[in-house]
């Protein structure tokens, strides 16, 4: 008899647990149906060049709160500013993609100068970053204007864009911008194959 008392009270809490696990599925349905649009590439875009509305795209994803990128509402934002680093197709555009200065200064020039595998740093070259570009005489050249067992005369840089490693030879060419006074210097160097880039420190000092 008492058995058969409980069991309303035992099908009501059955119900109840039944409701709050359909209200956690709701819930669930509700954060992964969430979906945030966002501004794509849908086109290659080099570095430097700028940005118009047939390079980008729309995506409607569920986005991860870690994951920076730019918004629809923000596209009219970053039309008409310059690619920071080299763009791909399909992905997502991040705000640090993009900037509003030119990538080569007024007063600066684009020196190319191309690395062997055991030249390039094991650190990733990327736009911005400051460089030193260091003249080794070749053997049996001395320094006309400096002592012979002074530290070598070093110019400063910034890297523009670094290619892809050229397939067979593994040479990398990086476009560094140097003073419109230092280019035609640093493009002799490279001729003669006398010049060394190294990495600033990350202050420019």
């Amino acid at each position: 008899m008492s058995a058969r008392r409980r069991r309303p009270g035992v099908i009501a809490l059955s119900l109840a647990l039944v409701a709050a696990g359909g209200a956690g599925v709701a819930v669930l349905l509700l954060q992964v149906g969430h979906r945030t649009e966002v501004v794509t590439v849908v086109r290659d875009v080099q570095v430097g060049q700028v940005l118009t509305e047939q390079d980008l795209g729309k995506a409607s994803i569920a986005l991860d709160p870690a994951v920076k990128a730019v918004h629809v509402s923000d596209l009219d934002q970053v039309v008409g500013k310059r690619a920071a680093v080299e763009l791909r197709p399909g992905s997502l555009l991040a705000p640090s993609q993009v900037t509003k200065d030119n990538l080569v200064r007024a007063g600066e020039q684009l020196v190319p100068i191309g690395l062997k595998p055991e030249q390039i740093p094991a650190t990733v070259l990327v736009p911005g970053q400051k460089v030193e570009l260091v003249h080794v005489p070749a053997q049996g050249e001395t320094e006309t204007d400096k002592a012979s067992d002074g530290p070598p005369r070093t110019l400063p840089g910034r890297v523009v864009k670094a290619s892809d490693a050229a397939p067979g030879t593994g040479v990398v060419v990086v476009d560094v911008a140097t003073s419109a006074d230092d280019g035609p210097t640093v493009a002799a160097w490279v001729s003669a194959g006398t010049l060394r880039m190294v990495l600033a420190a990350p202050d420019g000092r």
